[in-house]
């Protein structure tokens, strides 16, 4: 069985990574979404099957965006599973979006061999506001899907997938942690 990709059309690039609209009240440089779906979505959908599988072929510049929202939901699952409420984990999501974060050309970036640096400091500077905003959004939907809103509890069978890792790859560096 195959991996899923991202069926979203990238209308902008920056680097060689997808900058794809968002449905997302945060401030940053991706457009606004109008339609039911966006790549947020698509990697909270594809993400537990997707987390299976140790490679991946990229067919386009939003698979790039895609591989890396996966990477950061195992990150944000990480995180989850140790908070005790949703307003909890919320806070502990702001705050893990807003930390220190590679992109693809610095040294601590994991995947730079399916990446390609920024070519030029404003890029380097859109790359960084995008992933931001793509971190802020996945850490806020995420909440909604993992929080049980009976118990306020994170779901098991969603913080089971934070010991999985994508590709055999992870965003955070060995002996990092969040």
């Amino acid at each position: 069985m195959p991996a899923y990709h991202s069926s979203l059309q990238a209308p902008q690039k920056v680097g060689n990574m997808a900058l794809l609209p968002l449905k997302t009240t945060f401030k940053g440089p991706a457009p606004k979404e109008v339609g039911d779906t966006d790549i947020v979505d698509e990697a909270i959908y594809f993400f537990k099957a997707n987390v299976f599988f140790r490679n991946y072929e990229i067919k386009n510049e939003a698979d790039r965006t895609l591989i890396y929202v996966t990477l950061y939901i195992t990150e944000v699952l990480k995180k989850l599973q140790k908070c005790s409420s949703k307003n909890q984990g919320i806070k502990e999501m702001h705050t893990l979006a807003l930390q220190r974060f590679e992109i693809p050309g610095e040294r601590g970036f994991p995947l730079n061999g399916m990446f390609l640096k920024p070519a030029s400091g404003n890029e380097e500077d859109l790359m960084r506001q995008y992933i931001l905003q793509l971190r802020q959004e996945t850490g806020v939907r995420l909440c909604d899907k993992v929080f049980d809103p009976d118990t306020d509890k994170p779901s098991k069978w969603w913080v089971c997938f934070a010991k999985r890792r994508f590709m055999d790859k992870s965003l955070t560096m060995p002996g990092n942690s969040y």
